[in-house]
């Protein structure tokens, strides 16, 4: 189930939140966990199992860790959560692409292929996994103690607006939510909540649904009838449907968390207008750069190493690994360790000379991320390098003509997504999305974002192409 569905709109939503409403505040966690179990089970009903009796298992290891005296004691039962939810995420994430790999490295020698069930990959579980490596890191460091009861744990690790597809929470973040959310729990915070879903829903519906539509003919097309100019266009408008697809996503979940008390944390920061590559990463999944610091780049060492190159390797392994994260395929390896790549020579020198050009350099950060998501987008090294070369070797062909609706939302989608790179547009965004309402924005506001709403929900009925990006991660 996607928030973008009917079956989300118009079924679970307004069922989930009229009990959520209705319901003492004693209750309402136990309205959200069963909603969030509901939500889930719509989706994936044979791994909801997997996932309930992990979390058990992992709230018990890690209340046992709390409690204990003994380091060395510590070290294992930590060691041990880490082993059972790394070895989860391994064992239906990526033993497939791990035997697959190796049959066609023992067919290479003449050994017979290794008979495999393939495995199928459970909604979500990257951030799943994420999630619950945070929680027994928090509370091994001492950020912050244990949850005194497991359906706590259960209600932080699948909480339904996050669990899917993030934003990545932390632990700490939201520990103290679970048991009070009153600061958040008024009618003006309801209402952003609100206007932050619709606001996230037009994002999805309206622009990444139509620009999605248009790269997937693109990618689609044969070798032979693809033209160079054509590849440019399945280039860029994969560039903005993954944007406003995985952004939109984020504001609906956002949005939805919001409605309940629970405040995540931002995941976009107009990422497209990133002076490099640097900055880009600081500004798009924003949790899930803040995940890799915390709990993989530190602990490598980060900036404390003694030698550069041993920092540079360590950024780059950890880029790596994050193109790992997302995909168990080689063209996710490759777009991690090719932003890796830039990010070091951004270190090296590259960054002094970005300086120079100020807001220009957003051009080059913008061509270096079109590029990678050519890799990120196909998935496979060949047909990724076919696609490169068609984009920088020029071949006539025009079997794909963008019609007027494409031009359209083409151009909206890039305004929306360098608008903040003037003043007015960063006043306007800081209005929209963080001051404080008067009761006359109130008005405008709803009025706008019904009409949205309006045209969204007849795109939804309309069409049968409501793909999610990042719900298969």
């Amino acid at each position: 189930m996607v928030f973008s569905s009917i079956i989300f709109l118009f079924y679970f939503m307004p069922v989930f939140f009229l009990c959520y409403f209705l319901v003492g505040k004693k209750y309402k966690n136990i309205v959200i966990l069963l909603g969030s179990i509901a939500f889930y089970s719509w989706g994936a009903p044979r791994f909801i199992f997997v996932i309930l009796g992990t979390t058990m298992v992992d709230f018990y290891v890690v209340r046992f860790m709390s409690a204990s005296s003994s380091k060395r004691k510590r070290i294992l039962l930590l060691s041990l959560s880490l082993c059972i939810n790394l070895g989860l995420l391994f064992y239906f994430k990526y033993s497939n692409f791990f035997v697959e790999n190796l049959n066609k490295s023992l067919a290479l020698i003449g050994i017979k292929p290794i008979a495999w069930a393939k495995m199928l990959l459970p909604i979500g579980i990257s951030f799943y996994t994420f999630e619950t490596i945070t929680y027994v890191v928090d509370v091994y460091r001492k950020v912050h103690e244990p949850l005194k009861r497991f359906w706590d744990y259960q209600l932080y690790i699948i909480l339904f607006p996050k669990f899917i597809a993030g934003p990545i929470v932390r632990y700490h973040d939201i520990a103290d939510q679970l048991y009070d959310r009153s600061a958040y729990e008024t009618s003006e915070y309801r209402l952003r909540g609100i206007y932050r879903f619709f606001i996230g829903l037009s994002k999805k519906v309206l622009i990444a649904n139509v620009l999605g539509a248009a790269a997937d003919q693109i990618f689609n097309l044969p070798k032979e009838e693809l033209g160079t100019v054509t590849a440019w266009f399945g280039a860029i408008s994969y560039t903005f449907q993954i944007y406003f697809d995985f952004s939109g996503y984020s504001d609906m979940a956002i949005g939805l968390a919001l409605m309940m008390g629970f405040r995540l944390p931002e995941n976009f920061n107009n990422p497209y207008t990133a002076t490099s590559i640097t900055d880009f990463w600081r500004r798009w999944h924003i949790t899930l750069g803040a995940w890799m610091r915390n709990y993989l780049y530190i602990p490598l060492g980060g900036n404390r190493v003694k030698s550069k190159w041993r920092l540079y390797f360590n950024l780059w392994l950890v880029f790596l690994l994050s193109g790992l994260w997302h995909g168990a395929a080689w063209g996710f390896i490759i777009w991690g360790a090719y932003h890796g790549f830039f990010l070091v020579l951004e270190r090296v020198f590259l960054l002094k000379w970005l300086a120079k050009i100020g807001k220009a350099s957003c051009i080059y950060s913008f061509f270096v991320v079109m590029i990678g998501w050519v890799a990120f987008r196909i998935e496979y090294l060949k047909p990724s390098l076919s696609f490169l070369h068609r984009m920088f070797s020029w071949r006539v062909v025009s079997n794909w003509k963008p019609d007027a609706q494409y031009w359209f939302v083409l151009f909206i989608a890039a305004f929306f997504s360098f608008f903040t790179l003037t003043g007015i547009g960063k006043y306007l965004q800081e209005k929209i999305y963080f001051a404080s309402y008067s009761l006359r924005r109130h008005y405008i506001v709803t009025f706008v974002l019904l009409l949205l709403c309006f045209i969204a929900v007849g795109r939804i009925t309309a069409s049968s192409y409501n793909p999610f990006i990042y719900f298969r991660f």
